[in-house]
C-alpha cells in the first residue's frame, strides 16, 4: 500500500511546459490520454497507470520535438514533389496519347499494305485459273509420276524422276496423336524407294516411346522406310532434335525435307503438291502450305484462334510471298530444300523461334520461299488456356529475341536488296510483331482507364474510333463467315492477349529468365473426349491468373465511374474488356485437359 501511495505522489509532482500542455491537449484531443490528465482524474484511475503513462508521454514528446523540426523539410520536399507531379502528369500523359497516335498509324498502314497486296495476289491467281489449262486446277487429278518427269525433264524412268524426300516429324510425349501423324505420312503419294519417314522421338515416358517404335515397326512391316531415332537427352529441344535427325547417313542422301509436327495429317497427295515447285525454281528454299484446323469448333477459345490464324495465312503469309518472296517459316507443314538448311547453318536452338530463325538466315543468303495456300494440312488447335498462353509466349518471345540477335546481321546482308531489309526490319518484325502488341496492350488497358485522371487531355475520335475499328475489319478479312458473329468478342481477346504477348517480347528483348523456355504444347488427339482435371495443390495457380484479374477490375472500374460522371463512351469498350480480361482470369475460355 505504501508503494502505491509513493507513485501517486511522484506522478502528481510531474510539471508540464506551455509547450507541452499543447501536445498533451492534441493527444487528448485524438481520444488519447495522457499521464497529467491520469494523474488529474484522481481515483478514477490508478496511480501506477498515471506513472507508466508519464514516462510514455516523456518519449511521445521527444519523438514529436524531432518531427517538429522535420515538418518544414518534409513538407517541402511534399509540395515539391506534388508541383513536379503535376507539372509532369500532364505532358507525359499527352506525350503517350502522341505515341499511340503514331503507333496506330503505323498498325493501320500495315494492315491496309498487306490486305492491298494479299487482294492484288488472290485476284491474280484467280485470273490465272480461268486460262484453259492453266494453274493448279488443271493439274488435279494427273497422276504424280507424270508431274514429276515432267518437271525432271521428261524420258520417262518411272520412281527415278522422283528426288528423294525426307519426312520429318519430331514429337515429345506424344500419346495422344503419334499414331495420326505417323499414319499419315506413311500415306503420302510417293514411291517407297524414294521416301524416308523419320521419326523423332524425344519423349521421357518409356512408355510412349514403346508405343511409338511399334506403330514405326508396323509401318515398315507394310513396306514403307520408317526409322526411328530417339536422343537420350533432349539439348536443343525441337532445334536439337531436328539437327540430330539430319545427321544421319540417309538424311544426307535426301534432296527435299518435310517437316510435320506431331499432330498434323498431311493428305497423301501433299508431296505431289509442293515438291515440282522446288524442282521448278533452283532459287526456291521453302514451300509452305496452309494449316487448317480439326478442332476449330471445340469451344470458344478454339474458335477465335481460328479466327486469327486464317489472317495470319490468307494476309500475312500471302502478302510476305508474294511482295518479296519471304515470310516466316511456320515450324510445320513446309518442305524445305536440303541445301538451304545447310548453306543457312542448319537449326540453331539459340531462341524458341527455330522455324522463323532459319527462315530468316536463308533469306540473308538469298534463297525465296513461297507459300501454297490452296494446299491445306489439318492440324489441332491448342484447346485449354494453358497450352494457349505457353505457345503464344513462345510466338511472341522468340521472334523478340531473335530480332535483337540478328538486327545487324539484316543490315548488313549483302544477297539482300535495301527493299526487302525494309519489308523484313520494319514490317516483319517492327510494325507486325512490337509495335502493334504494345499498342493494343498500352492503348485499350492502361492509357484509356488513364484518361479518367486527365479529363483536360483530349484523345482524337480517329484514334479512339476510327482506326480501331478499321483494324478490326481490316483483320476480319479472313475470318470464316460463321465466325462473323464472333468479331466483337474477338476483338476483345487479342486485345488481352496482348498483355501476355507485351510481357512475352519484353522477356525476350531483355533476354529474362524464361526467353528461352519451352514448353510443347499439349495435344488432345480425339477431339471432344475431355477430361476436367485439376490437382487441388495447383487450383489457385492453374485456374485464376492474377494480372488479368487486375486489369480487369481496372477496366470495371473505370468504366464504371465513366458511365456514371464521365462525358464520353469509354463505358461501351470497357466493360465487355474487362468481361473479357475476366474470363481469362478465371479461365473460362477453353478446356482444361488432363494431365
Amino acid at each position: 500500500m505504501e508503494m502505491w501511495l509513493e507513485i501517486g505522489e511522484i506522478a502528481q509532482t510531474i510539471t508540464f511546459s506551455e509547450e507541452e500542455d499543447q501536445l498533451i491537449w492534441k493527444y487528448e484531443s485524438k481520444g488519447f490520454y495522457s499521464s497529467k490528465s491520469l494523474a488529474n482524474a484522481g481515483g478514477e484511475h490508478h496511480q501506477a497507470a498515471a506513472l507508466l503513462a508519464s514516462a510514455g508521454d516523456a518519449f511521445a514528446l521527444e519523438v514529436n520535438r524531432l518531427l517538429v523540426s522535420l515538418s518544414p523539410v518534409v513538407d517541402s520536399v511534399l509540395e515539391q514533389l506534388l508541383r513536379a507531379w503535376s507539372f509532369l502528369a500532364v505532358p507525359l500523359f499527352t506525350g503517350a496519347v502522341t505515341l499511340c497516335m503514331a503507333m496506330s498509324v503505323m498498325v493501320l498502314a500495315e494492315k491496309v499494305f498487306l490486305g492491298t497486296v494479299s487482294a492484288a495476289a488472290n485476284l491474280f491467281r484467280s485470273r490465272r485459273r480461268r486460262r484453259p489449262g492453266k494453274g493448279r486446277s488443271a493439274r488435279r487429278g494427273v497422276d504424280p509420276a507424270v508431274l514429276l518427269d515432267e518437271e525432271a525433264g521428261g524420258g520417262g524412268g518411272g520412281s527415278a524422276a522422283f528426288p528423294m524426300v525426307l519426312v520429318q516429324i519430331p514429337m515429345y510425349n506424344e500419346r495422344e496423336v503419334y499414331q495420326l501423324s505417323i499414319g499419315a505420312a506413311c500415306r503420302l503419294t510417293w514411291p517407297a524407294d524414294r521416301l524416308i519417314v523419320q521419326v523423332l522421338d524425344d519423349s521421357t515416358d518409356d512408355t510412349i516411346k514403346e508405343l511409338v517404335r511399334a506403330e514405326c515397326e508396323r509401318w515398315a512391316s507394310c513396306g514403307v522406310d520408317v526409322r526411328y531415332e530417339a536422343r537420350n537427352d533432349r539439348a536443343g529441344y525441337k532445334a536439337g532434335n531436328l539437327t540430330e535427325g539430319m545427321r544421319h547417313g540417309y538424311a544426307r542422301s535426301c534432296e527435299f525435307v518435310a517437316i510435320f509436327d506431331a499432330d498434323f495429317q498431311p493428305a497423301p497427295e501433299f508431296l505431289a503438291d509442293t515438291v515440282p515447285l522446288l524442282l521448278r525454281d533452283p532459287r526456291l528454299a521453302l514451300v509452305q502450305t496452309r494449316w487448317e484446323f480439326v478442332n476449330a469448333d471445340e469451344c470458344l477459345l478454339t474458335r477465335m484462334q481460328e479466327m486469327s490464324m486464317d489472317y495470319h495465312f490468307k494476309v500475312e503469309q500471302q502478302a510476305g510471298s508474294s511482295l518479296c518472296s519471304f515470310f516466316g517459316y511456320n515450324g510445320s507443314a513446309g518442305v524445305w530444300r536440303r541445301q538451304a538448311i545447310e548453306e543457312s547453318g542448319g537449326w540453331d536452338d539459340r531462341t524458341t523461334a527455330e522455324d522463323m530463325d532459319l527462315a530468316l538466315r536463308a533469306a540473308l543468303l538469298g534463297w525465296e520461299f513461297v507459300y501454297v495456300g490452296a494446299v491445306k494440312v489439318r492440324s489441332e488447335l491448342p484447346s485449354s488456356l494453358k497450352a494457349y498462353r505457353s505457345q503464344q509466349h513462345r510466338w511472341s518471345c522468340g521472334p523478340a529475341l531473335l530480332f535483337k540477335k540478328m538486327f545487324w546481321e539484316i543490315l548488313a546482308a549483302k544477297e539482300v536488296s535495301i527493299w526487302k531489309k525494309f519489308y523484313i526490319v520494319y514490317d516483319f518484325f517492327v510494325a507486325r510483331r512490337i509495335v502493334s502488341t504494345f499498342f493494343t496492350f498500352f492503348f485499350f488497358s492502361v492509357l484509356l482507364p488513364a484518361k479518367l485522371l486527365f479529363p483536360q487531355v483530349a484523345i482524337p475520335t480517329w484514334e479512339m474510333i476510327y482506326i480501331p475499328t478499321v483494324t478490326t475489319l481490316l483483320n476480319s478479312v479472313g475470318i470464316p463467315q460463321r465466325s462473323l458473329h464472333l468479331v466483337v468478342p474477338w476483338m476483345t481477346f487479342e486485345n488481352a492477349m496482348a498483355l501476355h504477348g507485351f510481357k512475352a517480347i519484353l522477356i525476350g528483348l531483355f533476354e529474362a529468365g524464361r526467353a528461352n523456355e519451352w514448353i510443347v504444347t499439349h495435344k488432345s488427339g480425339n477431339v471432344g473426349q475431355k477430361v476436367k482435371s485439376v490437382t487441388p495443390g495447383d487450383y489457385l495457380k492453374q485456374r485464376f491468373h492474377g494480372m488479368e484479374l487486375l486489369m480487369g477490375a481496372l477496366l470495371l472500374v473505370s468504366g464504371c465511374y465513366d458511365f456514371l460522371y464521365g462525358h464520353g463512351y469509354f463505358y461501351l469498350f470497357a466493360l465487355p474488356q474487362s468481361i473479357m480480361y475476366f474470363m481469362i482470369g478465371f479461365e473460362i475460355l477453353g478446356v482444361s485437359a488432363c494431365s
